[in-house]
């Protein structure tokens, strides 16, 4: 049996995570008490459910901080536990439940959303550090639901290497763990006839093959995985997220999240993100 948690943050697209594991077969259950997840995970499987979701946010309370130890106990009953965490900037989650006029769970009072959301992160600090976390901010539905499958149709037994590319200008990533800056590498976009294409494109990857500092840095990025990959999988990882950033997010960091996930591709399960390219 596989199970999957579905947690974060309020707004951060929980609904859109269950909604596609419904569509492709999973049993889904929402906002399930902390306190029946262990149970309902045996009843289900003992009615021969093969893949379980489920969702459990701030509403259960204290109670989360009892999650890891409910799903270490499931694992150790044979049970393939997949967990995702999804996040967002702050201003994000304001615009979004500003557009939905929709109420925080952990709205009361004179408490600002801000405060609300504060608290949030505070109670799901126990299950923010244990699964695959997702920043969902500035992602369109189709693009988070693309990445859920990704993630789950890889094998859970091995540390999966997620690359992914993005642009400063839009911030680092929350769900990085790792980040590696080329900004200081010379930059296509400067050529009018390289600024429309991205690093997958041949004419950018041959512009920065060219140049010695990109090879150089490669080769020093991919050095340093290959060097301390072991010790992040011997300290029990699911997942490692190496994110690779530049200006605009759309040539160098493509360029090179494409050559260390070709390099590592066959060594570990490999899945590859470019945030800003997605839409």
């Amino acid at each position: 049996m596989q199970l999957v948690l579905v947690t974060g943050l309020s707004g951060s697209g929980k609904s859109v995570a269950l909604h596609v594991l419904e569509d492709n077969g999973y049993y889904c259950v929402d906002n399930l008490p902390v306190s029946l997840l262990p149970e309902t995970a045996k009843l289900l499987r003992a009615d021969g459910h093969e893949r379980l979701a489920v969702s459990i946010d701030a509403r259960s309370g204290s109670a989360i901080a009892l999650v890891p130890g409910h799903l270490e106990a499931l694992r150790s009953a044979g049970i393939d536990v997949r967990t995702l965490f999804l996040d967002a900037k702050n201003d994000t989650l304001i615009k979004r439940f500003s557009e939905t006029r929709r109420r925080h769970p952990l709205a009361g009072g004179d408490v600002t959303l801000d405060e609300c959301l504060a608290g949030e992160r505070e109670l799901l600090a126990p299950v923010a550090e244990i699964g695959q976390r997702i920043d969902t901010s500035g992602l369109h539905p189709n693009v988070l639901r693309n990445w859920i499958l990704d993630l789950l149709h890889v094998d859970s037994g091995r540390t999966i290497l997620l690359f992914e590319s993005f642009g400063y200008k839009e911030g680092i990533p929350l769900d990085a763990d790792l980040v590696f800056d080329v900004r200081c590498l010379p930059n296509p976009y400067y050529d009018p006839a390289l600024r429309p294409l991205t690093g997958l494109d041949a004419e950018v990857i041959g512009y920065l093959e060219r140049e010695p500092q990109v090879g150089r840095m490669l080769d020093d990025i991919r050095a340093f995985l290959d060097n301390w990959l072991p010790a992040y999988t011997h300290d029990n990882r699911g997942y490692l997220s190496a994110a690779i950033g530049c200006t605009g997010g759309r040539h160098r960091s493509v360029y090179f999240v494409e050559r260390l996930a070709a390099h590592f591709r066959g060594k570990v399960p490999v899945v590859v993100r470019h945030r800003q390219l997605a839409g």
